[in-house]
């Protein structure tokens, strides 16, 4: 069942980070951030952003999260092997990461859609800039859930604390989030993710 709920996990950060691009790429390409600090140039590079593409995001971001929380759980089942605290910070943590990361993904399509259906206008901008601030507090919970998580696993396999050797530790999102915060990659938390379930269906 464990290699199930890691193929699963794979497969949802692969289709999460698809979904993810959806809210970052519009039809010329990548959006640049910087530009929301300008109303006329953030209304331009949304321009040629179709309105299916935040709403694709938002729609395919549940089913993502929703295949990826079970090689989350599945892991905190497998940890209870080895230890029974480890095992419930970590289902305390996943639970902490998946619940309020699919509010902030459909918060933040539906920002996206609607910013682009009303026009793109000014105070458009304003506004849902304004929501962003005020709904932001889901990712923030999202994170902290998710760095407990993939902290509590790495100390259990470097300390020698399951059945992995200790140069498993390496394939962890925050190891793999480090290495690749320099590249330009689209998506990195989902990269990281679904490499780390893939070095671990190998392992486990």
């Amino acid at each position: 069942m464990i290699k199930i709920a890691l193929l699963s996990a794979i497969t949802g950060h692969i289709l999460c980070g698809v979904t993810d691009c959806l809210l970052g790429y519009s039809k010329k390409g990548r959006l640049d951030m910087k530009n929301i600090k300008d109303a006329g140039k953030m209304s331009a590079m949304f321009a040629d952003m179709p309105l299916s593409f935040p709403l694709a995001s938002m729609l395919l971001g549940v089913l993502a999260i929703t295949l990826f929380s079970f090689g989350y759980i599945g892991l905190s089942a497998w940890i209870r092997e080895f230890s029974r605290p480890a095992a419930i910070i970590m289902l305390i943590c996943a639970a902490l990461y998946l619940i309020p990361i699919t509010a902030h993904h459909v918060l933040f399509g539906a920002i996206e859609w609607i910013y682009i259906r009303l026009g793109r206008t000014g105070e458009v901008r304003d506004a849902v800039l304004e929501f962003q601030k005020k709904t932001i507090a889901p990712m923030f919970a999202g994170y902290a859930g998710l760095l407990g998580f993939v902290v509590t696993l790495f100390v259990m396999i470097v300390s020698g604390g399951t059945s992995l050797p200790a140069w498993a530790c390496i394939f962890n999102t925050l190891v793999i989030m480090i290495l690749l915060l320099p590249t330009k990659l689209p998506a990195k938390g989902n990269i990281a993710g679904a490499i780390m379930f893939l070095g671990l269906i190998f392992l486990i």
